[in-house]
Parts: structure tokens; sequence; C-alpha cells
């Protein structure tokens, strides 16, 4: 079978491994999110949002139902979000947002990210202010005009839109989003959302390259390695 055999099976274990940090992620986010607001996906807008995000990253419904369910028997973890800010490789800008049992664990292990990475993490507020939070949804459509009047009618607050190539984006404050699905949902029946999540934006970019570029993508991986690491923003343009 030789080497190209051994190749593709390193890389369908790095695919495997991948998959498991996602589920992983979705599970702890369902759970939490239904434990605090309802195990109803028709109660709770917030998880039904959640598992249509799930289930377009192709998460099994069994890792789905089972973080339903774990939340529905009461007790087990108490995760809380935690959310770092700081200067990474180049003097770019990153947050990261978490969820965790244990404070203190995940500052230790986020600031030794940083730190063996020489980057410096900061307090809350550091970089967020030059990042927009919004939620962003997107979908096949051709028409802006029709779309921004169904979300004006619903009284929508739509911080911008934007149109191509078959393609709307909708851009409002993360109190609106669930609002925005309702309006388009009324409107246009059941959309199949490109994009479908609240996530920072930044205001403008960093460009790194060389040494900060490989440090800046050592970084990420040791982010992307912990259990708690949920999402993390920059504003880096490669």
């Amino acid at each position: 079978m030789g080497r190209a055999y051994q190749n593709r099976k390193e890389s369908m274990a790095k695919t495997s491994d991948t998959k498991a940090k996602v589920y992983s992620k979705f599970g702890r986010e369902i759970y939490v999110c239904a434990k605090a607001g309802g195990s109803d996906p028709d109660g709770n807008l917030a998880l039904r949002g959640l598992i249509e995000r799930a289930k377009k990253n192709q998460v099994p419904t069994h890792v789905i139902d089972k973080a339903i369910d774990k939340a529905k028997g009461g007790g087990g973890e108490e995760f809380a979000p935690a959310r770092y800010e700081g200067y990474g490789p180049g003097g770019c800008m990153v947050i990261i947002d978490c969820l965790t049992d244990n404070p203190n664990r995940t500052f230790g292990d986020v600031r030794l990210c940083f730190t063996k990475t020489k980057c410096k993490i900061g307090t809350q507020g550091t970089v967020s202010h030059m990042f927009d939070h919004a939620a962003i949804l997107a979908f096949k459509h051709d028409d802006e005009d029709t779309v921004l009047e169904a979300l004006l009618t619903a009284d929508v607050d739509v911080t911008d839109i934007e149109s191509d190539d078959g393609k709307i984006t909708v851009f409002t404050p993360p109190a609106d989003y669930f609002k925005a699905k309702q309006a388009l949902a009324d409107s246009f029946g059941v959309l199949d959302f490109d994009v479908d999540e609240i996530q920072f934006l930044p205001k403008s970019t960093t460009v790194i390259s060389g040494d900060d570029l490989v440090l800046f993508e050592k970084f990420l991986d040791m982010l992307n390695d912990l259990d708690d690491v949920q999402n993390v923003y920059h504003d880096v343009e490669f």
C-alpha cells in the first residue's frame, strides 16, 4: 500500500479528529442553550437556530439529541460563557469565545496560547470596540428591495444588506436575529441559509506575512485544540 495509503490514512484521521471537535463544540453549546432556555426548539428560538446550524455542519442527530436529553435531566456540568481578547502576531486583534465549567483552567489554557506564540492577552474591551457584533443571514434570492421591505415592515433594524450573484446577505444587531429570521420565513417561506450566525466582524483588517503568519497559524491551532474554545474571531487578512 505504501506511502500514498499512509498519507490518506493520516488525512482521514485528521478529518475525523476535526469532526469530533466540531461535534463536541456544538454538543456543549446545545446543552447550555437547552438547559438555559428549555429543551423544546419550538419554544426556544435560540436552540432551534443552533440545531439548524449544527445540522448544516453535518453534526449527527444522535449528538444533538444526546445534548438535549442531557439538559432535560438536570444536574450535570455548569458551563458559563467566557470571552478573552488580545493582540496576536503582527499586532492583529483577536476575540475568543469559550464555554467553561472551570474559568481558572480555561483562562490559563488560553493565556498559554498567547504566551507561546509571543502574543498579548488583554482585559475585556481591549479590542472588541474594533469589531461590530452582528447577526448575519445569507441566502439565495435576487431581489434585495423585496427582502429589505419585508424586514423593515417587521421592524427589523437592518444595519446593512448586500446582493451579489443571486445571494442576499443581511446584517442586523444580535438582538434582532430571531425577528429577522421570522420576518424572512413569513415572507419567503423556509429558506436554506448559507450563513446563519452571530459573530464579530472587524472594522478594519491587519495584513500579516512571514514569521507572523506562521505564528498566527500556530496560535489558531492551539486555540482550536482547546475543548472550551467555541469561536475565534480576528482581523487578519492573509
